[in-house]
This record gives structure tokens, sequence and C-alpha cells, in this order.
């Protein structure tokens, strides 16, 4: 039986998208009105006029709005302000295909239920972060759990911490060995550890959907410090190890 469908759904982030428009005004112009014809003279003797003058010509209409109405400027496209950039989440990638190498690492065996799960990881990584502090060697690549075998109840596991120079004075049920190696599935989960399940039902769909077999065994490893990070800010990467 597949380990991981003993074990723990990838959760879709929805983008809004921004959408934004702008308008103009038109500028109205009031038409000018007509000039007054002018009398011809006459070839035939004039008749008697009266003493008035004739009427001036109306000058022609300028350009100029008519009093009292002013024009509505025009939007300058500049003006205009551009709408705020859309933020985009990407997801991160889910069954990329990864090459896990081998590093050498302290290693400390281990037993948990599944209720108390979280706090026995965190008692393994005290341990042998206490023991490499004590003689002064520093982790050379990040925490990871292998999970060696699950049931209803609990599993067992191997907290490592990949280190550089091998410590002495081992306590209980730790050893120096090699992490896994070979080729595997690569799955990233973010939050807490109770929240695991959903990402590794995630993880068995997706096998099950890509018709792929998966090792008795898979690795988690802890890309934020689980010593120092709160539990709902973990950042997990999960490998899956295909046979």
């Amino acid at each position: 039986m597949n380990l991981i469908s003993t074990f723990r759904s990838a959760m879709v982030a929805l983008v809004p998208m921004i959408v934004f428009a702008a308008g103009g005004a038109a500028l109205a112009q009031s038409p000018a009105p007509s000039a007054s014809p002018s009398a011809s003279p006459s070839a035939a003797p004039a008749p008697a006029v009266s003493a008035s003058p004739a009427p001036a010509a109306t000058p022609a209409a300028s350009a100029t709005p008519a009093p009292g109405t002013s024009p509505t400027p025009v939007a300058s496209p500049s003006a205009v302000p551009s709408p705020p950039a859309a933020t985009v989440q990407t997801a991160d990638p889910f069954g990329e295909p990864f090459t896990l190498e081998p590093k050498k690492v302290v290693v400390m065996k281990g037993t948990a239920n599944w209720d108390a799960a979280f706090d026995t990881l965190i008692d393994s990584f005290k341990a042998l972060t206490a023991l490499l502090d004590k003689q002064g060697i520093k982790a050379s690549g990040n925490s990871m759990i292998v999970y060696t075998s699950t049931d209803d109840t609990g599993f067992t596991f191997l907290a490592e911490i990949p280190v550089e120079q091998d410590p002495k004075n081992l306590g209980k049920d730790m050893s120096v060995g090699k992490s896994p190696d070979g080729k595997a599935l690569k799955f990233v989960h973010r939050g807490s550890y109770d929240n695991m399940d959903n990402t590794y039902e995630a993880i068995t769909n997706h096998l099950d959907d890509k018709k792929l077999e998966a090792k008795d065994t898979f690795i988690e490893e802890y890309i934020t410090d689980p010593l120092k990070t709160a539990e709902d800010k973990l950042v997990i990467n999960v490998y899956v190890p295909l046979k």
C-alpha cells in the first residue's frame, strides 16, 4: 500500500483582475450671424432719399464664444492617472521532477503517534541541534524528516541535519549517515504541520492521476527553521521518491 494514501488537497488561489476606463468632453462654438447686404447703385436718377444715413454692415462674428459661455477643457492624456498594476501570486510548483543528492547527515531515529507528531519531531531537532552547538559544528543544509513507516496510530522516522564534519559523543539513537538520493517529485507545503494532511491528500491524487508509483518512504525538508518559525509560517518541501 502506498504510504501517502494513509497520511494526509492543494488549495487554489484566485487572482483579482483590475479594469480601468476614462473619457473626455468636446468644445462647442456658436454659429456666426450673416452680414447685411449693401445697396447697389441704380443707373436711373435716384429718387429722393431720406436724410437718414444707410445702416452700416454688421461685422462678422468672431470665434470668441458668446459672453457667459466658457469652453470645456479637453483632458490631456498625460493627466489621466494610470491604473494600479494587479499583483499576481504565482503558485508553487507541484509534482516537479527533482533529483535528490546524498548529503552527510547526523541522524536521530524516532517513533511518534499522530496526536503528538510535530512536538516529537521538534524534540528530535532540538536534541540534534544541541549536540552540534556543543561541539561548534554548524549545519550545512536544511533539517529533514525521513518517514520510514506509517500506520493508523503513528509512524517511525529519521530526523536529519546535514553537516560537513562528523560529530562526536553521539547520544542515544543518533548516528552519522547519508540522506536519501535519487529521482523524486517535489511538492511544497506552506502553513502549519496540522494542515499537512491536505498536502498529502493532493499528492496522493496527483500520483493517481499520473499513474505513478511511489516508494515506501517520503522526505520533508524544512525550508524555514522549525525551531524558530511560527508553526503557521512553515515552508516545507515534500519529496516523494519514485519506483
